[in-house]
């Protein structure tokens, strides 16, 4: 290589280092507040998540029990009390079956704004995000569903009406699912492969915007 040529890569190299120190000394920071923003929303979006769902169930359940008793047409008191079922076990599991978020945000406002810890952390709820929207998190409410379906449709011999009922339960339960907190998956997803070279010198990592209530960044790894 030239001697031109090198020192002007070397000039470059050195230059890009001294203009990148104040970013790189910047970026956990401006990724645990990140990941403290990301939280905090998941944590509001869990709540409004739980306390409606839970109030759409309490509703069906007080109007699956008056209609068990007070409806004209028999099949219509039968199928409320199949709905008083179902709607109590979807209430309870809705209260009893909290979103991680809350906790998460708890535990990464307590700690010591450790970013390895905060990655972690947010690792986990990714996953757990992603465990509640997976095959598994679904067989529940078809276990429920289908039993339903099949005491209305063979046990009551309304083989129309048990599919109907089937069908509604699911499309809830998956409607359930869907709005559900997800802010960890796309905290963690926003980081993007970068590469950067500077002559022959080739650095790999990743980068990300980073946008917080206070400040617009960008955060490097590598």
């Amino acid at each position: 290589m030239p001697r031109n040529r090198r020192f002007t890569c070397l000039l470059a190299l050195l230059l890009g280092i001294v203009l990148a120190a104040p970013v790189l000394a910047q970026q956990p920071v401006q990724e645990f507040q990140a990941y403290e923003d990301a939280l905090a929303r998941g944590e509001r979006h869990a709540n409004y998540w739980q306390y409606g769902w839970a109030g759409v169930y309490a509703t069906s359940l007080a109007v699956n029990a008056y209609q068990a008793s007070e409806a004209s047409d028999r099949d219509d008191r039968y199928d409320a009390r199949v709905g008083v079922v179902k709607s109590a076990l979807a209430l309870g599991g809705t209260l009893m079956d909290r979103q991680p978020h809350p906790q998460a945000y708890r535990e990464l406002r307590d700690g010591d704004q450790d970013i390895d810890r905060a990655r972690r952390l947010m690792q986990s709820v990714a996953d757990e995000e992603r465990r509640r929207r997976s095959l598994e998190a679904r067989l529940g409410s078809l276990a429920v569903n289908m039993a339903s379906g099949l005491l209305i449709g063979v046990g009551d011999g309304r083989g129309r009406d048990g599919a109907i009922n089937f069908a509604t339960g699911m499309l809830i339960s998956e409607l359930q699912l869907q709005t559900q907190p997800r802010q960890a998956t796309v905290a963690i997803n926003r980081f993007q492969p970068a590469r950067v070279s500077v002559g022959d010198m080739h650095l790999k990592g990743e980068y990300a915007l980073l946008v917080t209530p206070n400040q617009v960044g960008v955060a490097l790894r590598y």
